[in-house]
């Protein structure tokens, strides 16, 4: 009978032992979690400067009766703009270019507008 007492005894120590180091390992986790949230709150904090310079180039491009951006989309990154669509006439690719790099914040613009006249 001592034998299976002892053998009680073995597991449930075991099982401490186990539920111990099981503890550290979440708090190593929760450790690690915490570097990244830095990194996460970066990212974050980059995309909403993005979407936030899209809108201010989108809103210098509409306010200019110059350019149709019906068929427009501009992409953001880093400072760095993308046109990408269509528009009706040659000058207005090119006028587009110079208004979305008068808009504060835009380090370059890469111009991938096609002409495509409008249907009626």
């Amino acid at each position: 009978m001592k034998a299976i007492q002892v053998f009680k005894l073995a597991a449930a120590t075991a099982l401490v032992a186990a539920s111990l180091h099981a503890y550290a390992q979440g708090d190593a986790t929760a450790a690690a979690q915490q570097q990244a949230s830095p990194t996460q709150a970066q990212s974050k904090q980059a995309k909403a400067a993005n979407r936030a310079l899209s809108h201010k180039i989108r809103s210098a491009l509409a306010k200019d009766k110059k350019i149709d951006i019906a068929k427009i989309t501009v992409r953001v990154r880093d400072g760095a703009v993308v046109l990408q669509g269509s528009v009706p006439e040659q000058s207005q690719i090119e006028h587009a270019t110079e208004v979305a790099k008068g808009v504060q914040g835009v380090t370059s613009v890469k111009n991938a507008l096609t002409i495509r006249p409008n249907e009626s």
